[in-house]
């Protein structure tokens, strides 16, 4: 009996060791989504609008005026998951990883080749391990964009993904992220990157008609602002994805502390009982011995 108290007690510091674990990984993760969340509540709207507007304008030109409207046959699709680069942090990743690997099925089953380049250690991971193709010239961005998250370094990487579709080296661009709703939703988003693809008819007839005067020109505008605007889209979807790991985390630890705690309110429970039967077979033991010695 003693030993079986002893493997209770032991299970109990146990349990607290990884409740007061979970409790501050929880904290941690609510400051983090404070400011992760700012920065994509305010990203979010400029880059929609911005979006919007340059694929109005880019339907106005052909493909030979837009280099990055070039819509052509789909031979090799670069395909960039985003992910983050830690664990504890529920199905976020997974689901992320999911939403790429039907974009990959859907383009092999077109008889297109697949490129992978994954933004966080954990994409990196898994696609590494099931022998996926990287593309060259990205240094090791694919393992530290999540260690100084901020536009510049997200810039590098966007303009050798549109140099890469100029020179097509691929012919379609999609990111795969999970978009941040709220701190226990995360939505996993498949977003078109390149070509620009014009507004399409059915968004055309539900939004108000505009006509605008450019100046200088539609082109020069296009192929002075539309890079930047690539860049913005690309640093919204990692903004976007490193809130909704930290809005994943939060709720995977919270739970987990809820869980930690029940099961350590079962584990007393379990703890006393024992204890108490083991003083009781005590209490007997020591009355059978007297009533022995008194007989």
């Amino acid at each position: 009996m003693a030993g079986g108290l002893k493997e209770v007690r032991e299970r109990i510091g146990s349990v607290q060791n990884t409740m007061q674990i979970t409790s501050a990984m929880k904290m941690v993760s609510a400051a983090k989504l404070r400011r992760a969340q700012d920065a994509i509540t305010q990203m979010r709207p400029y880059a929609e609008k911005i979006q919007a507007i340059l694929a109005n304008i880019s339907s106005t030109l052909d493909s030979s005026e837009g280099v990055y409207s070039d819509k052509r046959d789909v031979k090799t699709a670069l395909v960039i998951v985003i992910t983050s680069n830690r664990g504890l942090c529920g199905g976020f990743n997974n689901n992320s990883i999911k939403i790429a690997r039907a974009s990959i099925s859907k383009y092999r089953a077109e008889g297109a080749e697949v490129v992978v380049f994954p933004l966080g250690k954990k994409a990196n991971e898994v696609f590494v391990r099931e022998g996926y193709s990287f593309p060259d010239g990205f240094g090791d961005s694919s393992l530290t964009i999540f260690d100084n998250l901020n536009f510049e370094n997200v810039s590098e990487i966007a303009q050798t993904v549109m140099d890469g579709f100029v020179s097509k080296e691929w012919d379609v661009v999609e990111i795969a992220y999970s978009q941040f709703k709220n701190a226990g939703v995360q939505i996993p988003t498949k977003e078109a990157f390149l070509p620009v693809l014009p507004i399409s008819s059915s968004e055309e007839s539900s939004a108000v008609q505009t006509d605008y005067i450019f100046e200088p020109n539609s082109k020069e505008i296009v192929e002075n602002i539309l890079p930047s605007a690539l860049k913005t889209q690309l640093y919204k979807a990692l903004l976007d994805s490193n809130a909704a790991e930290h809005g994943a985390r939060m709720t995977a630890m919270h739970s987990a502390t809820e869980n930690a705690g029940d099961l350590l309110q079962d584990l007393k429970i379990a703890y006393n009982k024992a204890r108490q039967a083991s003083i009781t077979t005590e209490i007997l033991e020591i009355v059978a011995g007297s009533e022995a010695l008194d007989g």
